[in-house]
C-alpha cells in the first residue's frame, strides 16, 4: 500500500469505500451505521483541498485506486482523527495502521501534541484496535473543548445509542 493525498477525483470512491467500511457493523446489530450516508462529495472536497485527506492505494492492482482513506482536523492542538475508512478487501492488512502511521509523522512535523479520535468502545475493529496502536481513552475530565463539542455532535446524530469514547495517543 502507499499511502497519498486523495485526488477530487477519487471522492466517489472513498464514498463507496466507507459504505462498505460499514457493512461489518450489521454483525453487531448495529444496522444503523451501516446505513448512515458517507460524508457529501462537498466535504470531502473540503478536506481534499485542505491536505488533509489521504489514501491507501494498492500497487498491486496497477491502476492506484484507494482502498482505504483518513480525514483529519486539527481540534485543541492535535491531529484529529475524523474518520479512518478501509474496505473489507484490504482489512487486517495494516493499511489502518499505515495511514494513522502517516497521519503520526505529518501531525509531529505540523508540531502537533497528539491524535485524537472518537469511537465505539465495543466495537473489535474500534476502540479495541485503537488501544493496540497505543492509544488510550480519556476520563471525561481529560476532554478538551473541542473534543466535547465533537461528542455533543455525535450524540445529536445518534451515535450515541452505542457506547462511545474519546482516545488520545501522544507524539
Amino acid at each position: 500500500m502507499r499511502i497519498r493525498p486523495a485526488t477530487l477525483a477519487e471522492l466517489p470512491a472513498l464514498q463507496a469505500i466507507e459504505r462498505a467500511a460499514g457493512e461489518p457493523f450489521r454483525t453487531l446489530g448495529m444496522a444503523a451505521i451501516a446505513d448512515d450516508d458517507p460524508p457529501t462529495l462537498d466535504v470531502l472536497a473540503g478536506y481534499q483541498r485542505a491536505g488533509r485527506a489521504w489514501v491507501a492505494a494498492d500497487h498491486a492492482d496497477h491502476d492506484d485506486r484507494p482502498r482505504a482513506y483518513l480525514l483529519t482536523d486539527v481540534v485543541d492542538a492535535a491531529a484529529h482523527i475524523e474518520q479512518v475508512s478501509v474496505h473489507p478487501s484490504a482489512a487486517r492488512r495494516g493499511t489502518g495502521r499505515a495511514l494513522i502511521d502517516h497521519l503520526t509523522r505529518t501531525a509531529a512535523s505540523e508540531g502537533l501534541t497528539a491524535l485524537t479520535l472518537t469511537t465505539f468502545a465495543n466495537v473489535p475493529w474500534n476502540a479495541p484496535y485503537y488501544a493496540r496502536l497505543g492509544f488510550r481513552t480519556l476520563a471525561d475530565a481529560e476532554l478538551t473543548d473541542g473534543l466535547r463539542e465533537i461528542r455533543r455532535e455525535e450524540a445529536a446524530h445518534g451515535l450515541d445509542r452505542w457506547p462511545r469514547v474519546c482516545m488520545r495517543r501522544e507524539l
